[in-house]
């Protein structure tokens, strides 16, 4: 699919992965819409790049607020070509932890109901979206990224929820791109490793050192560009469909 005859929606578009993908889109001449729950950070991505991006107030875990946002999408470019879900959350909670306290409950359904239903939610109604498209080489008509981790491979102590729903993200990929065949639109995953995003350079040496030490090369905390860059081949290579594809620098997360 050429980058530069698509228009895109990309889920938590407003900071770090999602707004590197939307950038490197907009700068191959794709139009894009942001779609996040943070209007004011939105808002200034899409002001910084021009009247080819727009965005929209959404909440991924809501219906009725990712029927609005496609929709407007429609209204303001005609088709969604692609998707690409960035939006998700963390979590740092043992099963059971200190005086035998167990999990609580609520933090592991939130996790689960943004980083797991909420990339379905969304991918399921721009798919509908994409059935409607002309289709182009091969009869392609869209194409759909979606946003797991090395979590899903190697979860850490603590990373019961967040492992759990990016385990989910790959477990659906293939099952996903099985049922879009037959309207044209792939599916595929990006599983990153610790990336420079705004949250990771927050956080103090203690935190970032030991996750560079597990990277084996380059020694370092992946680029958000370099993301983005995947994301533009998966869009670009027809015959990628059904993967999943970590983007660690060769990590392997140890237990702690």
């Amino acid at each position: 699919m050429d980058i530069r005859n698509v228009v895109a929606v990309v889920t938590g578009g407003a900071s770090g992965l999602g707004r590197s993908t939307v950038e490197m889109l907009a700068e191959r001449g794709a139009r894009v819409m942001i779609l996040d729950r943070d209007v004011a950070r939105a808002a200034e991505v899409a002001d910084a790049l021009g009247d080819q991006v727009a965005w929209v107030e959404t909440d991924v875990t809501s219906e009725e607020s990712v029927r609005n946002a496609i929709d407007a999408t429609l209204a303001a470019f005609s088709a969604i070509h692609v998707c690409v879900n960035c939006a998700g959350v963390g979590s740092a909670m043992k099963t059971v932890g200190r005086d035998a306290v167990p999990h609580d409950l609520g933090v592991f359904e939130t996790v689960v109901k943004i980083n797991l239903i909420g990339t379905f939610n969304v991918l399921r109604l721009a798919a509908a979206a994409m059935a409607a498209n002309e289709p182009g080489v091969d009869g392609e008509r869209g194409v759909i990224v979606n946003t797991a981790s090395v979590a899903a491979f190697d979860g850490q102590v603590g990373q019961v929820a967040y492992a759990a729903t990016k385990g989910g993200v790959v477990g659906m990929t293939l099952p996903i791109a099985r049922d879009l065949a037959n309207i044209g639109v792939r599916c595929n995953t990006i599983a990153p490793g610790i990336f420079n995003t705004p949250l990771m350079n927050a956080a103090p040496d203690k935190v970032k050192q030991p996750l560079i030490e597990m990277t084996q090369f380059p020694k370092r905390l992946g680029y958000p560009p370099e993301y983005a860059a995947l994301v533009c081949h998966m869009i670009e290579n027809n015959f990628l469909n059904g993967e999943t594809i970590r983007l660690d620098g060769a990590i392997r997360m140890q237990p702690r």
